[in-house]
């Protein structure tokens, strides 16, 4: 049995989380898209799209009324194209909804989502947690489309007390009220405090796991700690798998 395949068997069945994606499906963050650039999220692929529009429609677009509106991404010890995903799943998100969607730049210890998305960062999360204003004053809207961004802004000198601030409580109700939908990035769950924080704070988290890279025994350590913190994890997503058998024959597994 192949590491891939058996990464996968391990996200769906191994740590009691339901995947997002359908077995059998490439990663939404292909190989592509692990070099972000602007260019490529104003044009996705064919490919990246429909599988993105699959993973949206599941974890905000359900039927019974109960989907989250502020959702947290987070990888469990490797940030290899978390940051993209998020940026991805807010671009798509943008289209399917009637109302704003603002992408959130949680990974307050290596942003990168202005510079990915070629906008201006030097004002943002942390410059709102330091000053007064609305928090629209913070925001930057990503081309003309209902997609805005908080970026990171200030460099963070420590992100732990940002994030566990009171201010930060108040500055996420703030954009609950702003935006129909949230969504955020964060750092590496299982290398920083920073992603339990932010957790707390939001309707739940989407674990990221890399194929060949996350370890099984990372991934369930995150879990339990996520789960005795009663944080409620909406799904895994399995990024950068490829076949390493046909298609074909690996739907018959």
């Amino acid at each position: 049995m192949s590491k891939n395949y058996e990464l996968l068997q391990q996200a769906e069945f191994g740590l009691g989380v339901t995947p997002v994606l359908e077995s059998g499906v490439r990663a939404v963050v292909a190989e592509d898209l692990a070099r972000p650039n602007s260019q490529l999220l104003s044009s996705l692929g064919p490919t990246v799209r429909e599988e993105t529009q699959k993973l949206v429609q599941r974890l905000f677009l359900a039927s019974n009324g109960t989907a989250p509106k502020a959702v947290l991404f987070s990888a469990v010890d490797a940030n290899i194209g978390c940051d993209w995903l998020a940026a991805v799943t807010a671009k798509v998100l943008a289209e399917n909804v009637p109302g704003a969607v603002c992408l959130v730049e949680g990974n307050l210890r290596s942003p990168s989502l202005a510079a990915a998305l070629g906008v201006n960062g030097n004002r943002g999360l942390v410059d709102s947690l330091q000053q007064e204003g609305p928090i629209r004053d913070f925001v930057v809207q990503i081309g003309s489309s209902r997609l805005w961004l908080l970026p990171c802004g200030a460099p963070a000198q420590d992100s732990v007390t940002l994030l566990n601030s009171g201010r930060m409580k108040a500055r996420l109700s703030e954009l609950r009220d702003e935006f129909a939908y949230v969504v955020m990035n964060a750092p590496p769950l299982n290398a920083f405090a920073d992603g339990m924080l932010l957790a707390r704070l939001l309707d739940g988290v989407v674990l990221v796991l890399e194929a060949n890279s996350t370890r099984r025994e990372a991934a369930l350590q995150v879990t339990e700690s996520l789960k005795t913190t009663k944080i409620v994890i909406l799904g895994a997503v399995l990024n950068n798998r490829t076949f390493p058998i046909p298609e074909a024959v690996y739907k018959r597994l």
